[in-house]
């Protein structure tokens, strides 16, 4: 017999966290009929400065079955939690969430560009990547390499080797929704390989907090610069020196004026 499901979560409670966080995630996006062009992450809106996107497309789902398989795989994975004589435990697991958050929608980025640019596949510069799934992908990847005789358990009871679960899931996701991105789940396994061989290393607490900073302050300017939500409790002053150019920032419907005004300074054109 199991252990209870309340020590369980006890073991796991970074992992217990995100599973709650994205399910609640997933309760407001239905409740409010959000879509995927609302949340996800695509070539298209990338360049337009959506780049907040690429948080919020990791920590949703629109697809129950979708939510159902990436919180099943990732309550197992959680076991990294507990993994703290391996050179792993709970601040490795969340140091590296944060890694692979950020790195696999940089990838999936970086993989649309260049079928785009190189290839000519336009059909990519509007395909839109949602879900956990990236991350979920890349603990797969690093269990397989250190500690390569785990089993991975998803809905309970399916279990599947870890040194094949990467791929055996890749191919299991495809058939059982049609609709998963093959380059995300793809970008997460690279990212995962890169940080077990040691290629991505380092990171201790101090850089972690210091890149959820950075992350939070690009989020927020990102998604308030894009007009998708207005904090207006962040305004931009205008520069008082009368020496210099004054720049202002209007709201004019659904999008965003800039207006330049400049003094002269000796005969001088700023341009």
């Amino acid at each position: 017999m199991g252990k209870p499901l309340f020590y369980e979560i006890l073991e796991k409670p970074a992992t217990s966290c995100i599973i709650a966080l994205c399910c609640a995630i997933w309760f407001y996006i239905q409740k409010k009929n959000i879509g995927y062009s609302h949340v996800g992450l695509s070539y298209e809106t990338a360049i337009e400065g959506h780049h907040w996107r690429i948080i919020t497309s990791a920590l949703s789902h629109i697809s129950v079955i979708h939510l159902v398989f990436n919180m099943s795989a990732l309550w197992s994975l959680g076991v990294v939690e507990q993994l703290g004589h391996m050179s792993m435990g709970m601040e490795f697991y969340l140091q590296y969430t944060l890694v692979l958050i950020v790195l696999s929608g940089a990838l999936v980025l970086l993989s649309y560009h260049v079928l785009i640019q190189r290839f000519k596949l336009e059909y990519f510069r509007r395909v839109t990547a949602v879900g956990y799934s990236c991350v979920v992908f890349g603990w797969m990847t690093i269990l397989s390499v250190k500690q390569p005789s785990s089993k991975l358990e998803l809905f309970g009871f399916l279990s599947l080797p870890i040194s094949f679960a990467p791929f055996e899931s890749l191919i299991f996701t495809s058939i059982i929704v049609p609709q998963a991105s093959f380059i995300g789940h793809l970008s997460g396994i690279i990212v995962g390989y890169a940080i077990a061989w040691g290629l991505i290393h380092g990171m201790t607490n101090y850089w972690a907090i210091s890149m959820l900073g950075w992350i939070v302050f690009v989020f927020v300017f990102s998604i308030k610069r894009s007009g998708a939500y207005d904090f207006r409790f962040l305004e931009i002053e205008p520069v008082t020196d009368p020496s210099l150019p004054s720049v202002r920032f209007f709201a004019s419907g659904n999008g965003r004026t800039l207006q330049m005004s400049t003094l002269p300074v000796g005969g001088s054109d700023l341009v």
